[in-house]
């Protein structure tokens, strides 16, 4: 039933298969045996391998054991989870907040929550697909506006005459690594009535010192705003939760179907997103290397003639032509040594390599990215199927 499909896919060069390191993760990786630099992580400050997040780890499994047994609900969690949540509602200058077990169950769990048959919902175009799903298991009529596109959305917002209206977008946006307008939206949101749903997955512990996108800009977290954050990405460690006023959290808990019926994510898993946010509010410096070394990879690409679309962020997409050219581009980063995937449909309308810098990437190492990709050298670019997208 499947073979002629992925036969299909094949053809088309959309086959996708999957990459196991034997390393820890970083900005060099171990492949079968061989060490590669690594530009295709969402480890942006390096705390995935960090020995504290380790050992907190470590030591909350000695005391609480690993696995959590049961949802949060029939006593899963432990004083830990009540900690992170705690900590999270402290760095986000929020009432609460409460721990998912991932950015995807949160999306699919929180907008149902926020938004029901009856109601509006608003979604810029390039949303992540956690939020597609989620707008969908909602029931509740989803208008698509423009990337971006703040006449449109306010357009929409007036001649939308629904009781509850929630404008949902990501903070930054994963593929493209630009940032949505949001103290336009939000000063919308406000005029109009709205909840505003933030996906703050690739802006927590990269925008605003760190503390996320409403710092970036800066916007007061006001209680019609719902933050949503990972703490898998440049916190390093697992999971996501949801920051916003007493009674929004309160309702999540209460009607969340990802929240109540998932078992809890297990101790040491919490004790390192503790740890994380500990160190990312002593100011280690981690967050302003991440800058520097976007500006530096930046800098070098732009001057080698690539076209880096609209990023904004450490999320830097270089636009290839095609998906065959987009292919051998990563084929030949492979070859000499560096992983950066081919992204492709569907997950994008238009194919890149999509690379990411972190914080612990040395200046060498990113010249090294940079020299390969050099343009001089474009026409040398294997044309034969690369390494393949994961996402």
């Amino acid at each position: 039933m499947f073979e002629d499909r992925l036969l299909e896919l094949k053809d088309k060069d959309l086959l996708r298969s999957i990459i196991d390191r034997s390393s820890s993760q970083g900005p060099v990786i171990t492949v079968n045996g061989r060490r590669y630099l690594n530009f295709s992580s969402n480890d942006y400050l390096g705390l995935a391998s960090h020995p504290d997040l380790a050992g907190a780890a470590a030591s909350a499994g000695k005391r609480y054991g690993f696995g959590s047994g049961a949802s949060r609900l029939l006593a899963g969690g432990t004083v830990l989870h009540k900690k992170l949540e705690k900590k999270i509602a402290g760095f986000k200058a929020t009432e609460a907040a409460v721990v998912f077990n991932s950015g995807y169950s949160a999306n699919t769990g929180i907008i149902p929550a926020l938004a029901a048959e009856g109601d509006v919902i608003f979604s810029d175009e390039l949303n992540h697909a956690s939020i597609i799903d989620g707008c969908r298991l909602s029931r509740a009529k989803t208008f698509v506006y423009s990337h971006k596109d703040v006449r449109g959305l306010e357009k929409m917002l007036t001649k939308t005459k629904a009781s509850k209206k929630v404008v949902v977008t990501d903070s930054v946006f994963s593929m493209d690594g630009d940032i949505a307008p949001l103290k336009d939206i939000s000063d919308l949101c406000k005029r109009h009535g709205c909840l505003l749903y933030i996906d703050d997955a690739h802006g927590t512990g990269v925008l605003g010192n760190g503390r996320g996108a409403l710092a970036h800009f800066p916007i007061r977290p006001e209680p019609w705003i719902i933050q949503m954050g990972t703490f898998s990405k440049a916190l390093g460690s697992y999971g996501a939760f949801a920051a916003g006023s007493a009674d929004v959290i309160e309702w999540i808990k209460n009607t969340a179907r990802s929240f109540i019926f998932s078992t809890a994510l297990p101790p040491p898993v919490i004790a390192a997103s503790i740890e994380a946010i500990r160190l990312l509010s002593k100011k280690t410096g981690l967050v302003a290397a991440l800058w520097e070394n976007r500006k530096r990879l930046v800098n070098g690409l732009m001057q080698a003639g690539w076209d880096i679309m609209a990023s904004e962020t450490p999320i830097v997409p270089v636009k290839i032509e095609d998906i065959k050219e987009t292919l051998g581009m990563s084929e030949h980063l492979w070859k000499n040594g560096i992983y950066a995937p081919a992204i492709r449909p569907p997950s994008v309308a238009e194919p890149r390599i999509r690379l990411t810098v972190s914080a612990l990437h040395t200046e060498r190492q990113i010249k090294m990215l940079v020299d390969a990709m050099n343009m001089s050298n474009y026409k040398k670019i294997y044309k034969s199927p690369g390494r393949q997208e994961t996402k």
